[in-house]
């Protein structure tokens, strides 16, 4: 009797340890999941960083490589040398060029300064000459005067003197039968000698007012020459101005090669742009380095980044200034804090497939379906970088 009773009691006492356990164990899943809901945790997580590849800008011999494979590299540290010698006669060059124009300007301006007196020179030999043409004009048309004048004046006693020897030749038969005297005769031989010294006068006055004529047109003929040779030197005086301009316009050109020159021998030593760890390097002293050809990878610790997934159940409680609590896979020890930066919009949907432009819609229909997961960006803000390293494994837990 007693040994049934015993056996009775331990029956009772198992079952009510087992609906224990049941009820704590019900009880620690609820926990967990208003635990989890409440601060959404995952552990698909990985850290990332932003990185840079180091490609040279000008082409060249390596003379010295500083950075060494997975080294901390300082902000202003020397990463590597390019032979920069080629660089250095081209800026040479360059500055050559430059000084060469510089003095061409120079001495264009001395010149255009000896020019523009020469300008004034030849506009007032313009003037002059131009004042020549019109006293020459005006003399050649004084000299025209003065031929018809003479000629007119030829006439007159060339008419004179035809009446004086008709009035001769009228009296002289008349003096062998004394109707006239022997004065009166020599009165009309001394009309006739005087109109005839009258009429050479007058042909040599003809003859002195037709040589001005002449030489009235030469002088004009002269002007109208000296006016063209003025207005060419006036106009090459003008286009030696004109040159200086050309030679200005090039200033900027030459300023521009020097400027290039310059960066293309600064761009022979680079050195790293920030904080970073060197990785990926596989190129030696010695080896030609191409512009734009990366030699290696610069990640950047100054800011590090975890893209956690989480469902997207959970995406209502995650907001952007959210706290996160970061742990590493291989340290999982050390807590770091984090705060979220933003959250996906998008991902690629499994069945999402198009098709000759219309949506690929699969026909069945799966009795469990999982929830889409997206990346929430996540930035460290107490990163140790020493034990951050890119695509490491992380578990993130939202507060």
């Amino acid at each position: 009797m007693e040994q049934t009773t015993g056996n009775s009691a331990r029956k009772w006492v198992g079952r009510a340890i087992g609906l224990a356990v049941f009820v704590a164990t019900i009880w620690a899943v609820l926990l967990v999941n208003q635990e989890t809901e409440r601060y959404p945790r995952t552990d698909d997580a990985n850290v990332r960083a932003n990185l840079i590849e180091i490609a040279p800008e000008v082409n060249g011999r390596l003379v010295e490589l500083a950075a060494k494979d997975n080294t901390l590299a300082h902000k202003g540290d020397l990463l590597f040398v390019i032979d920069s010698r080629p660089y250095e006669f081209a800026l040479q060059q360059a500055l050559s060029d430059q000084q060469a124009l510089e003095q061409q300007i120079v001495d264009a301006k001395r010149r255009i300064a000896a020019e523009g007196s020469a300008v004034e020179a030849a506009r007032a030999a313009v003037d002059r000459s131009g004042t020549g043409v019109k006293t020459a004009a005006s003399g050649l048309d004084v000299a025209k005067a003065a031929v018809a004048r003479a000629r007119s004046a030829a006439a007159n006693a060339e008419a004179q003197l035809a009446l004086a020897t008709n009035n001769l030749h009228r009296i002289e038969p008349l003096l062998q039968k004394q109707y006239v005297t022997v004065e009166q005769v020599d009165q009309a031989r001394t009309a006739v000698r005087v109109a005839q010294g009258t009429h050479e006068e007058a042909l040599s006055a003809v003859a002195a007012a037709e040589a001005q004529q002449t030489q009235a047109i030469l002088r004009q003929q002269e002007a109208d020459t000296v006016v063209a040779e003025s207005q060419a030197r006036l106009g090459q005086a003008v286009h030696g101005v004109d040159t200086l301009d050309t030679l200005m316009s090039q200033r900027p050109a030459r300023a521009a090669k020097v400027a290039s020159a310059r960066l293309d021998l600064e761009r022979c030593r680079v050195v790293a742009p920030f904080d970073a760890w060197v990785t990926n390097l596989n190129i030696s002293e010695g080896a030609y380095a191409r512009a734009g050809v990366a030699m290696f990878t610069l990640i950047d610790t100054r800011n590090w980044y975890v893209v956690a997934n989480y469902r997207e159940s959970m995406l209502n409680v995650i907001h952007s200034g959210s706290h996160v609590d970061v742990y590493l896979m291989g340290h999982p020890d050390r807590k770091f804090n984090g705060v979220v930066e933003s959250t996906g919009y998008g991902v690629f949907p499994e069945d999402g497939k198009v098709s000759a432009g219309l949506p690929d819609v699969q026909r069945t229909l799966n009795w469990v379906h999982l929830s889409a997961r997206f990346p929430v960006r996540v930035r460290v803000q107490d990163p140790d970088p020493a034990l951050f390293r890119i695509g490491a494994t992380a578990v993130t837990v939202v507060r």
